[in-house]
């Protein structure tokens, strides 16, 4: 009966052994594997970081200052046109009438004009032989005065027919790409009224604005460092503009940044980061965490840590400046915990994981 006894109590011990090591194999089999890795202190330089928006140096909005009924449009959105091209003509029916009109002007002008500088020349030679008085010269001197001013008159006139001639025929005034298209023909075109922009994509730069508290820490030709943040590329500038004024800008002054290089995808519109250094004292330490490890929740921004017990935990962080890939961690997280950097399946707060560095 005692080795019975002993006998069903060491298959029971066995049994739960067994039990253990199964329930152990398979909570590990079903736990996340993830990747992890240590927070590290790294050194801050001190930078004023503001965003910023890509810019062509040299873009218009092309308009007209008459009113007319759109002939023809003779480009398209995204076509490279050179300096001086057509790009678009405005009926110009009542311009060629007044241009007719200025002509006539002229010719009347100058016959009338020939005839007194005649007189003139005559009467002139008449006075200086004695044949004519003076009062006769102040006469013919005033009416050939009087034809040259008119022959002038009709000939500004001319001038500035031909001037709306240039604002019925839209040209380019510098080599670039069409980058928007306004109206069709057949549309009215109304003075001021944007009909067609364009830019030149050779030369980018970056204009941000720089709130009162911070723009005496920024300086005319300084290097800063640039972020695109699309196409997540990096360049260099320099500052080239400083605004003296913020009186029409809520306290914003305006900066401009040239860049150094220009990214072969880089676009206007985009936006950017841009990090001027700010002299000061020693650099100070920070701790960093790659952008691509962190999880949003709304407002929220977190990390996932790895507990005791290799459960994952979400810790909330406050965060700091961007630093390229990177971004600093103001609280949240201290130096030498691991935090996990990618997992081969779905994470939330509590599940299993199985770490690998």
């Amino acid at each position: 009966m005692k080795h019975l006894i002993l006998i069903i109590s060491f298959l029971g011990l066995f049994i739960t052994s067994c039990s253990d090591k199964k329930e152990k194999a398979t909570d590990q089999n079903n736990a996340v594997v993830v990747k992890i890795q240590k927070v590290s202190n790294e050194a801050k330089n001190n930078l004023l970081s503001v965003s910023g928006k890509v810019m062509p140096v040299e873009y218009a909005t092309l308009s007209t200052r008459s009113m007319g009924h759109v002939q023809k449009v003779y480009v398209k959105v995204g076509e490279r046109v050179a300096k001086g091209k057509l790009l678009l003509s405005i009926n110009n029916a009542d311009l060629n009438a007044q241009k007719a009109q200025a002509e006539a002007g002229i010719s009347e002008a100058k016959a009338a004009f020939q005839n007194a500088e005649k007189d003139y020349k005559r009467f002139k030679n008449l006075f200086e032989n004695k044949s004519a008085s003076q009062k006769e010269l102040d006469d013919v001197t005033a009416q050939y005065n009087m034809a040259k001013a008119r022959l002038y008159a009709a000939q500004q006139m001319k001038e500035g027919v031909n001037a709306q001639f240039s604002y019925s025929n839209i040209r380019a005034p510098f080599s670039g790409v069409i980058t928007q298209k306004n109206v069709n023909a057949g549309d009215l075109a109304n003075p001021g009224m944007p009909l067609i922009t364009m830019e030149n994509p050779s030369k980018f730069e970056i204009i941000a604005m720089i709130p009162e508290s911070e723009v005496a820490k920024v300086k005319k030709d300084q290097e800063v460092e640039i972020l695109i943040k699309s196409i997540n590329q990096k360049t260099k500038g320099k500052v080239s503009v400083v605004s003296s004024s913020a009186q029409n800008t809520g306290g914003q002054y305006l900066v401009k940044v040239a860049l150094k290089e220009k990214p072969e995808a880089l676009r206007s519109g985009m936006y950017a980061t841009i990090y001027f250094p700010i002299k000061s004292g020693a650099t100070t330490q920070m701790i960093a965490v790659p952008t691509s490890a962190l999880v949003k929740q709304g407002e929220l921004t977190g990390i996932y840590t790895v507990s005791q017990s290799n459960t994952a935990i979400l810790r909330w962080l406050r965060l700091g400046q961007q630093l390229g890939d990177n971004v600093e961690v103001l609280s949240g997280l201290s130096a030498d915990e691991s935090y996990i950097i990618s997992a081969e399946g779905k994470l939330y707060n509590g599940v299993k994981v199985n770490p690998i560095q």
